[in-house]
């Protein structure tokens, strides 16, 4: 991977652990400084990020973090139905990724008394990705994985990390347990209704907000 890819990744990766909040701007100066980089090299990963819809360019003030809208929570929850929802309604539920849902769903379980919700959402997420790695597609993981880059930050917007998470470690169960029990149609009929509750929880914070 050239200088930019790597620096592309490292910055994905701090803004999505919430190192820079949304919204918030990115200097060049600090950061090309702090990597020792030059500015071109930047400015190639800032285009990388904006492409993948965490960074937005305003003209006269530089880069800044996205701050997710309304909009594009809807959007992204329609994309996540079509990934997720396919994924796990053509799955076999002997698929070796299934272990891998077990085994997050154990971790935000594990999380949950200690109310550690930024570990609880990350386990969240990581049964999620495995939902879409029962599709055995590099390039439908590849696509989620920017999908669900986005929703971190959407869950950065919101200010009430235990009503976000701690409902939805719950539901995951559900959904394993409707795959390992009743199969994979069912499982994908328990994750739409997951989605839903998920995207009308987060469209009310989002109200509550203000956020357009």
């Amino acid at each position: 991977m050239n200088q930019q890819g790597v620096l592309a990744d490292v910055l994905r990766q701090r803004i999505i652990d919430g190192d820079f909040a949304p919204g918030s701007r990115l200097s060049e100066s600090t950061l090309a400084e702090q990597f020792d980089v030059s500015r071109n090299t930047l400015r190639e990963a800032f285009r990388v990020l904006a492409e993948q819809g965490l960074v937005e360019h305003i003209p006269h003030r530089g880069v800044s973090v996205a701050s997710p809208t309304i909009a594009d929570v809807i959007d992204i929850y329609r994309a996540r139905r079509v990934i997720e929802c396919t994924a796990l309604r053509q799955s076999e539920p002997q698929h070796p990724a299934v272990q891998r849902m077990r085994d997050a769903l154990a971790e935000s379980e594990e999380q949950l008394p200690r109310e550690d919700w930024q570990r609880v959402g990350s386990a969240n997420m990581a049964f999620h990705d495995a939902i879409v790695a029962l599709a055995d597609s590099a390039r439908l993981a590849r696509t989620y994985r920017d999908v669900a880059a986005e929703l971190r930050l959407v869950f950065l917007e919101i200010d009430d990390p235990r009503s976000l998470h701690e409902p939805f470690v719950r539901r995951n169960r559900a959904v394993l347990e409707a795959l390992l029990e009743r199969g994979p149609d069912a499982a994908a009929e328990e994750l739409e209704r997951y989605l839903t509750a998920s995207e009308r929880s987060v469209l009310g914070a989002f109200a509550r907000m203000g956020h357009a």
